[in-house]
Order: structure tokens, then C-alpha cells, then sequence
């Protein structure tokens, strides 16, 4: 009697020891099976600008508000010439409207006074084309309409590449890639393997001048440059096989 109890008793053992080791392997597994990794992929690619835009400021300083305007009605065919001789196109040229204010003269004490001294007046024009070096060659070419006695600056002189929306989603795809990669050589002394993928976080697109290696929280689109540098970065969550 008392060695069938002996035995009822070791069978009882034996079950809950392979119910503990049963439900320990199943515990380690599933542990397992929701072990990830992070890492950050990147790619970049380097295009060319494809259209550009600059606006030119015409400065005209007279004694008064009708000499200054009949001054600038003078200058504006010469620089809108100009600009065609660089290559653009007539509905490329926008011309702005004049505006100015007056400045007045001061006293001997250093007190402003009602006397108006001169009259200040600037005119934009704009323009634009699809041929960034028509837009580059004209920006350096200005010192010309100076040597004729015209005062003009070059200003917001930009860089833009069209395809940029295409090519974010062509780098995003790269960037999880390198990611997969960076992932699976981190792994690779682990004996373990790249899983699914489990989350995807696209970072800020960093466009900078090819020579750049300026990164900020929020991103940086550069228009100054014709040849830019487009880097894309994705936080990529896998899991652990």
C-alpha cells in the first residue's frame, strides 16, 4: 500500500515538474519573440537643381519723388534688356511696382527736420526659369548694369528641384533597407536574425550643398546651391528572430 502512495506521489512529481518546465519554456519564448532591436538607417542622393528664381532691386535716390520716378521709368528697359541678352524669356520677366519714402535733412543740433532731403525709391523685378544657369550666370553678370550707372542688387537668388516629393519616397525605402542591414550585422555575433519590422519613423529630410555636413531637429532646405545633397534617416524598430 504504502508503494502505490510512493508512486502516486512521484507521478504527481513528475507532472508538475513537466507542467513548470512546459510552461518556463513557453514563457521564454514568448519573451523572445517580443525582444526588438532599433536602429537608424540613412541614404542620400546628390541632383541638380532644375529651376531657379532671383529678384533684382532697382535703387533710385533723387531730390524728388517725380525726378526719382522718371529716373527709374528710364532704368527698367535697360535692365529688362539685360536680362533678356542673359537668356530669359519675356513672360519670365515680372516687373514690380516703384515704391519709396522720403528722407529728410537734419539740423545743426542733429534734430530731424520737415526739409526733405532726398527721395528714395526701389523697384523689383522678378524672374524665373527652368535653366538654373541662365538664373546663375545673369546674378554674376549684374555688376554690368552698375558700370552703367544703374544701382541693382541680386537678391533671393534660389535654387529648387522639382522631383523632390518622388525622390523622399525612393530614399525612404533605401534608408529602411540600411537599416535592415545595420540591424542584422548588430545582430550577427548574437546568433540571432532580423525579424519583422515593427515600427517605421521617418526622420526630417536634411537638403543641404553637397559639402555640407549640417543636420538639425527640424530639417534644412537649402535653395542657395544648384547641386545639393538630399539625405533621408528612418528609426526603424525590428524584431529579434
Amino acid at each position: 500500500m504504502f508503494d502505490k502512495l510512493e508512486r502516486y506521489q512521484l507521478a504527481i512529481l513528475g507532472l508538475i515538474l513537466a507542467l513548470g518546465l512546459f510552461f518556463a519554456v513557453k514563457t521564454a519564448v514568448s519573451g523572445m519573440s517580443k525582444d526588438s532591436v532599433s536602429v537608424t538607417g540613412s541614404a542620400y542622393e546628390i541632383v541638380q537643381s532644375d529651376s531657379g528664381s532671383m529678384e533684382l532691386v532697382l535703387n533710385v535716390r533723387k531730390t524728388t519723388k517725380s525726378i526719382a520716378i522718371a529716373e527709374a521709368a528710364k532704368q527698367i528697359p535697360i535692365v529688362v534688356q539685360f536680362l533678356k541678352d542673359n537668356g530669359f524669356k519675356p513672360e519670365d520677366i515680372d516687373v514690380k511696382a516703384a515704391n519709396g519714402y522720403n528722407s529728410y535733412k537734419y539740423s545743426a543740433n542733429g534734430n530731424m527736420t520737415n526739409e526733405i532731403a532726398y527721395y528714395n525709391l526701389s523697384q523689383s523685378v522678378n524672374v524665373k526659369s527652368n535653366d538654373v544657369n541662365i538664373i546663375k550666370n545673369a546674378s554674376l553678370n549684374i555688376q554690368t548694369l552698375a558700370e552703367k550707372g544703374i544701382d541693382i542688387d541680386a537678391q533671393r537668388v534660389q535654387y529648387s528641384y522639382s522631383k523632390l516629393s518622388d525622390l523622399k519616397v525612393k530614399l525612404l525605402e533605401e534608408a529602411t533597407k540600411d537599416a535592415k542591414v545595420r540591424a542584422g550585422a548588430m545582430l550577427k555575433s548574437t546568433h540571432n536574425r532580423v525579424g519583422k519590422i515593427q515600427s517605421v519613423k521617418m526622420g526630417v529630410f536634411q537638403i543641404t550643398p553637397v559639402d555640407s555636413t549640417d543636420v538639425t531637429d527640424y530639417g534644412i532646405s537649402d535653395t542657395s546651391t544648384i547641386e545639393k545633397k538630399i539625405t533621408s534617416v528612418a528609426n526603424v524598430v525590428f524584431q529579434i528572430k
